[in-house]
């Protein structure tokens, strides 16, 4: 009898203490300890562009830290060359674990293809950016043939000395140039001299009459006119409606550790594009991301465009234009699927990529789509601002050329300029 009392006198106690304990911990808190982040710090690179706003404004207002990562760096980078070094080198040994980063390339290092000694670097996709918010700049000497988004007007003054710059081979800028000037006849390859110039320095080197076109994101394109020392032919909206551009892309093995802490920082970046979003902050966004310790630019360089209000160059002006850069309207924060394939297609035809590449398999190990969509639920977006699919479905360019995602082959073999076989 003793013992069966000492044993409810045991059990009461229990449910005392577990009552206690219950009363005392907030409402689940015991679902959020599931979540709770593996680490407190990841280092993230970005370029100066408009389109690392949600990385910067994501630490500056704090959101990094509101989902479990207070000692999130956001780490200047010279170039996308020094970006991939610095991935590949990861947070541990004093490079980056992740990046503002041209989509095609965490495709383009986990395929060995743009490492040294082609030695492959796992990467991830967790989130698109932006989409929209590139130009097309052409050097004030040559506004009298009036390019615009047809750029044959340039075929009498292009010649194989003629430099055209983009940022990076195989990303996004080197394939919105190359489609620009296929379009109208122009082989990127042969007929021009494409160069490397990191973002920050197109301007520079326009200003000294060294190339005659160059296509790179914003403030960039927006400082040449408003320098007077060019023009935009076109913004690359005009090529492609609400095209993919940037991405959060983090190392493989970064996540594969710290799944918890992937998803929090996603949540955040998400959190700060639907921010960047807002029309009522881009003034704050743009002072942000202007001050010096992130662009060190003026605002008005950054913010009209940011606004849609595009200032060609060249006598056209558009307000209110909804080629405006997006980051997380009209699914803009999502990484589709089908858009990473068009971003391979295009890498095969102009040879960055073997043909015969498995695109369906790296498209797998890279897109980490499931990621965004835990995210995105702990940023309480709601699931009708969500895509109910992976695939955008076709897309159609300013030329007429039709991308189905479900024949990206038919698609490479629409068009006329290529280095793929039988180009």
């Amino acid at each position: 009898m003793t013992t069966s009392l000492t044993r409810r006198r045991a059990i009461a106690a229990s449910a005392a203490l577990l009552a206690a304990a219950r009363a005392a911990t907030p409402r689940g808190a015991f679902a959020q300890g599931s979540t709770a982040t593996e680490v407190k710090k990841a280092v993230l690179g970005y370029i100066a562009l408009t389109d690392s706003a949600p990385l910067i404004i994501a630490r500056e207002k704090g959101l990094f830290a509101k989902y479990g990562l207070p000692e999130v760096e956001v780490s200047k980078q010279a170039s996308w060359g020094a970006t991939r070094d610095n991935l590949v080198l990861g947070g541990e040994r004093g490079g980056i674990d992740g990046a503002h980063i041209l989509t095609p390339l965490p495709y383009l290092m986990t395929a060995g293809r743009v490492t040294q000694n082609n030695q492959p670097v796992p990467m991830v996709i967790t989130a698109r950016l932006n989409t929209n918010g590139q130009a097309l700049s052409v050097a004030e000497k040559h506004k009298a043939l009036k390019p615009t988004i047809d750029a044959s007007g340039l075929k009498r003054a292009l010649n194989a000395e003629s430099k055209v710059a983009m940022t990076f081979r195989g990303g996004t800028h080197d394939l919105w140039i190359r489609y620009w000037l296929a379009a109208a006849g122009i082989d990127p390859d042969k007929d021009v001299q494409t160069i490397v110039v990191p973002p920050p320095q197109m301007v520079a080197n326009m200003k000294v009459g060294t190339m005659d076109a160059f296509c790179v994101g914003e403030p960039w394109n927006d400082q040449l006119v408003n320098q007077k020392i060019g023009f935009s032919a076109a913004v690359t909206g005009e090529l492609w409606q609400d095209h993919p551009e940037k991405s959060l892309g983090l190392r493989a093995d970064w996540v594969e550790k710290n799944p918890n802490a992937a998803v929090a920082l996603t949540a955040a970046v998400i959190e700060a594009a639907r921010w960047c979003d807002e029309p009522a902050n881009k003034q704050e966004m743009c002072s942000i991301i202007g001050k010096r310790a992130w662009f060190n630019v003026p605002v008005a360089d950054i913010l009209q465009r940011s606004l849609g209000n595009i200032d060609y160059g060249d006598g056209r002006k558009v307000e209110g234009s909804p080629l405006l850069m997006k980051f997380f309207r009209d699914h803009a924060s999502y990484p589709f699927q089908s858009h990473e394939l068009w971003f391979l297609t295009e890498d095969i035809r102009w040879g960055v990529l073997p043909e015969g590449t498995d695109t369906k398999a790296l498209i797998a190990q890279v897109n980490r789509e499931q990621v965004w969509r835990q995210a995105a639920e702990r940023a309480g977006v709601k699931p009708g601002e969500t895509p109910s699919g992976t695939s955008r479905g076709r897309e159609t360019f300013f030329d007429g050329k039709v991308f189905d995602p479900e024949d990206p082959a038919a698609y490479l073999a629409s068009l006329a300029i290529k280095k793929t076989a039988g180009a």
